[in-house]
């Protein structure tokens, strides 16, 4: 839907227009961009980019140095990128925005990121973890340390699944500390620190203090350098369950991934809990998808993907006597678009002695990738093929996002 707004409205107005419109049609970001002839507003919905708003363009000034305000940026610096922060009562709640700025040849980009911090925490299942995999992250995290990871690209759902997964453990009797740039979620109960890289606060500097605060749980939003992993070892390793992120393509690759970034693989072992690799897939609209047959390819993919799952798994997801994917044409629910909101597929590796006997021997991805078959890993595109099956993404979806596991051999 695209919306013309009034040229006399004032520019204070617009802008409160467009954050609303974003907070409310839970956009995670807000694209402000010139052209030519006018100021197009784009804004990020489930993984995607839609316009909808278009301004005429003698407001783009005055709309970017509004922002730059209320985010304590330079007005008169236009030449440089600029980042800053700041908060917006929008329907009697605080919500947090993240500022960039990029200087283009038509002028300033502005790119908010939208951060709702009492937005409902997702549950697992809301995640799409499947019951197989859920079984492996409650057994992991009843561990009374260790490190668990999530891993994937930007955007693929790592926090939530973090969240997730401390709304799980946090109850009277521990205490959880995070450090976080930026908090995306508000949860009581936790303590809950953003971190401040330009005065000095950043990851390293507040895992130093958090160790001092006395804490059962410690979340790290991110291990971004040699010395947060350093630190991140540490702490699991004294008596601590600590969760953060990283940036991997899949579960196998993360131990080598730790290796570069100097943690000893001696070490990896004893600190290691549980890997969680993932992807944000788009989910088909319930009420338009309809079954199809596949075509001959893509049944041989299927095929030969759901016959090498482990037993455990076939046997509450047994093959098909028939197979049917689905697809989606598009209805008035979705937008005509076939698609509404999205889902994870993932991929999780638990520690066992016979990683822990690759590990320290060969660490290879090779070796790695051999034992967490034997140990019956469910690959990601494994669950990306069962969602397929489920009737809950299309097979593009599963093909777009997810590599085979064979592929993990050419990685070393």
């Amino acid at each position: 839907k695209k919306e013309k707004l009034s040229e006399d409205a004032p520019i204070i107005k617009m802008v409160a227009v467009i954050l609303r419109h974003a907070v409310e049609g839970s956009s995670s970001d807000i694209h402000i961009e010139p052209e030519e002839k006018q100021l197009r507003v784009r804004f990020r919905m489930n993984g995607k980019l839609y316009s909808s708003l278009f301004l005429p363009i003698y407001t783009h000034n005055s709309i970017v140095a509004r922002i730059k305000i209320i985010s304590n940026l330079r007005i008169d610096e236009t030449r440089v990128p600029q980042d800053g922060r700041f908060s917006a009562k929008i329907d009697n709640r605080s919500v947090d925005f993240r500022v960039s700025t990029f200087p283009t040849k038509l002028g300033e980009k502005v790119v908010i990121r939208v951060l709702d911090p009492y937005e409902n925490l997702r549950t697992y299942e809301e995640i799409g973890l499947s019951d197989v995999n859920l079984e492996i992250i409650k057994e992991a995290i009843r561990d009374p340390f260790g490190l668990i990871l999530a891993t994937g690209p930007t955007g693929s759902g790592k926090t939530t699944t973090l969240y997730s997964i401390l709304k799980e453990l946090n109850n009277p009797d521990v205490n959880i500390v995070t450090l976080e740039d930026p908090i995306e979620y508000f949860i009581d109960g936790v303590n809950q620190s953003q971190v401040r890289p330009e005065i000095g606060y950043d990851f390293s500097q507040g895992l130093r203090s958090i160790v001092r605060q006395d804490p059962d749980i410690i979340m790290v939003g991110e291990i971004r350098d040699e010395e947060s992993a350093s630190l991140v070892t540490h702490a699991a390793l004294t008596g601590h369950i600590v969760l953060s992120t990283l940036h991997t393509n899949n579960a196998i690759s993360t131990v080598s991934r730790l290796i570069d970034m100097k943690v000893k693989s001696f070490l990896l072992p004893s600190t290691l809990n549980i890997i969680i690799a993932q992807r944000l897939v788009q989910k088909l609209c319930p009420h338009c998808k309809e079954k199809v047959r596949p075509n001959k390819e893509v049944e041989n993919v299927i095929i030969e993907h759901m016959e090498s799952l482990p037993e455990k798994v076939k046997k509450v997801f047994p093959m098909p006597k028939e197979i049917f994917i689905y697809k989606a044409k598009g209805c008035p629910k979705c937008n005509m678009k076939g698609e509404k909101g999205r889902i994870g597929v993932f991929e999780i590796l638990r520690m066992t002695s016979g990683l822990e006997k690759v590990i320290l021997e060969n660490p290879s991805v090779v070796e790695i990738a051999r034992e967490s078959k034997r140990q019956g890993m469910v690959t990601m595109r494994q669950d990306a093929i069962m969602k397929a099956l489920e009737g809950l993404i299309t097979m593009e979806e599963v093909f777009r996002n997810t590599e085979e596991q064979k592929n993990y051999e050419n990685e070393s």
